[in-house]
């Protein structure tokens, strides 16, 4: 419904309701001359016409409800009101009729609808007719124009006094009208910006993932947002400062100085602070008195800040500034903008954090994989390939023996069997660290004892596997995978340069975490130094222990000194509430 029609319909429910106040009035007004009739006034008829106009109001109030005619009620109403107050008139009293005064119904209502000259039109055609049935049917009428000219005055004069009111009344609603529309238009207009500045965020996180382009594209949206909403906002100065080793660095920022981006801020008082923490937009006073933005030249001139965390659950990646030299610049409309831009921006950062992330874990995997590779390599170089080689050599060597001595022969292939026989036990063993589907079948502790009897069978290494009494059921076949190949990398590495006599591998619950421990009798070494140093080494066995370990969001702990051997411990959270604690 259109607001002026719907202004019309109100304003005919209030008359409505007036109108009843009016016959009630009348009823009032008329009581004395139902009790007492004079010789120009018809009781009876009066009461008629009042039941009359009773029920017309409750047809105008009918047809306002079901929606009937809007636009033609109030020509017919003020109509239908001018013959009433003839009738009454008629047939209280006329010119000496105590109801002169509901002429002013239908003049007031003029004057409030269609102006001062629709109103005293209406109090001439009141008086007019008066006058005309006076000298129609009153022989007398004559003599009772003179105090019907009294009433016309009177009449006429309220006609033009109203109908000028309600010329200023109907200005003033128009201003406000007005007012109310371009109020709306304002906010539609502003929310249309803001959709427009989603929309556009949107776009740009769907097609980029350059954490500083959207950052920079951020800035721009927000300075265009902000112009379509103020003509001064071209003066704002802008920022947005990321957090780097729990400092925010500036990364972007418009209307700042060179010397601006240089600043680094701790984020621990001041609005800054305040933001970091709560994770709440702010809007701060004269933020050249604060504590920390003080530092930047850009704002010092600003007499308005808002400062909006670039947050995302319990990740904070910084926060955006906007500064504003006029005093509070940043009314509800501006903050929702820009709270919506900064939004998508948490989005774009979030993605092109994602995006970096699997770079590296592409990166890693590679890693891991050369690795890999290159172990088996070593492996296969070390075990296999020189025992094949040492078997060809022999089988060469008895085939000479043949000939000279058969019964040397005839040791010598004694001896290439079994080293037939050990090489084949490497390969296998090989076999098994690569898929053990024992661990698929029986679980880690079987995998690990399976693990310790090749050990013992291939290298004559002694490994102990201690487990409490299921353990293991505690968790998932893939957090057992992994821990498996930690066991594993464990073991060999202390094998081969420990020279441990004994290696234990044990399996326990404390609480809501599992623990699993590696730890041998051997040589032990410095942890510092060779951490210091390990980027240099062709080994990446403690690199792979660790992201093994943060594959199933565990904690890797390695103990060791010179001479007191080595314990290697994999924390494993079972809960959520563990997981945080290992976190910290």
């Amino acid at each position: 419904m259109k607001p002026q029609l719907k202004t019309v319909i109100q304003v005919d429910w209030l008359l409505s309701n007036l109108r009843w106040l009016v016959l009630v009035a009348v009823g009032i007004v008329a009581a004395p001359q139902f009790l007492a009739p004079s010789g120009d006034s018809s009781p009876l008829l009066v009461i008629v016409l009042l039941g009359t106009a009773a029920a017309y109001n409750l047809a105008i109030m009918l047809l306002l409800a079901i929606g009937l005619w809007p636009r033609a009620l109030p020509a017919i109403t003020l109509m239908l009101d001018c013959l009433l107050v003839i009738a009454v008139f008629q047939a209280s009293g006329r010119t000496t009729s105590p109801l002169v005064w509901m002429g002013l119904f239908p003049i007031i209502t003029a004057a409030l609808r269609f102006g001062w000259v629709t109103s005293v039109a209406v109090a001439a055609v009141l008086v007019a007719s008066d006058a005309t049935l006076i000298v129609a049917f009153d022989p007398d009428g004559l003599m009772h124009l003179v105090p019907l000219l009294g009433n016309g005055a009177f009449l006429i004069s309220a006609a033009a006094a109203t109908g000028l009111l309600g010329d200023r009344v109907r200005q003033i609603a128009v201003r406000e009208t007005l007012a109310q529309r371009t109020a709306e238009e304002k906010k539609i207009s502003g929310v249309r910006d803001r959709s427009k500045a989603i929309y556009q965020m949107a776009s740009l996180v769907s097609a980029t993932l350059n954490y500083q382009r959207v950052i920079d594209a951020a800035l721009d949206l927000s300075m265009q947002g902000m112009q379509d909403l103020s003509r001064d906002a071209g003066q704002m100065v802008s920022a947005v400062l990321l957090f780097q080793d729990d400092q925010l660095h500036v990364s972007s920022a418009r209307r700042l100085t060179p010397s601006d981006m240089k600043v680094i801020l701790p984020a621990e008082s001041g609005v800054l602070g305040e933001v970091s923490r709560t994770g709440n937009p702010q809007v701060l006073s004269d933020p050249f008195r604060d504590p920390e933005l003080v530092q930047f030249v850009g704002f010092r001139t600003c007499r308005s800040l808002m400062c909006i965390p670039l947050r995302a659950g319990f990740e904070n990646y910084g926060v955006f500034l906007y500064g504003h030299p006029r005093p509070d610049f940043f009314d509800a409309e501006h903050q929702q903008l820009l709270e919506a831009v900064v939004n998508q921006s948490v989005i774009a950062l979030q993605n092109a954090q994602l995006y970096q992330s699997l770079l590296s874990e592409k990166e890693r995997i590679v890693e891991v994989e050369e690795e890999a590779r290159k172990k088996l390599a070593r492996d296969l170089h070390d075990g296999p390939t020189q025992s094949v080689a040492a078997i060809a050599m022999r089988v060469n060597f008895a085939r000479r023996l043949l000939d000279r001595d058969p019964r040397q022969a005839a040791d010598e292939l004694f001896k290439i069997e079994d080293l037939a026989r050990r090489t084949t036990k490497e390969i296998r063993h090989m076999l098994f660290t690569l898929r053990p589907l024992i661990l698929e079948s029986q679980g880690l502790t079987a995998a690990l004892k399976q693990l310790a009897e090749k050990m013992r069978e291939t290298h004559s290494q002694n490994v102990i596997v201690e487990s409490e009494p299921s353990a293991e059921e505690r968790l998932e076949l893939n957090q057992q995978g992994v821990l498996f190949y930690v066991a594993e990398e464990a073991v060999n590495n202390a094998r081969k340069h420990a020279a441990a006599e004994h290696i234990w591998v044990r399996l326990k619950v404390k609480g809501d975490v599992f623990v699993f421990e590696i730890q041998d009798d051997g040589v032990g070494f410095n942890v510092g130094a060779v951490d210091a140093s390990y980027e240099q080494r062709g080994s990446l066995g403690m690199v792979n222990m660790r992201e093994r370990a943060a594959l199933v969001n565990g904690a890797h702990h390695i103990e060791s000194a010179e001479g007191k051997g080595t314990k290697i411990t994999v924390l494993v959270p079972l809960t959520e509430e563990a997981r945080e604690r290992l976190r910290t």
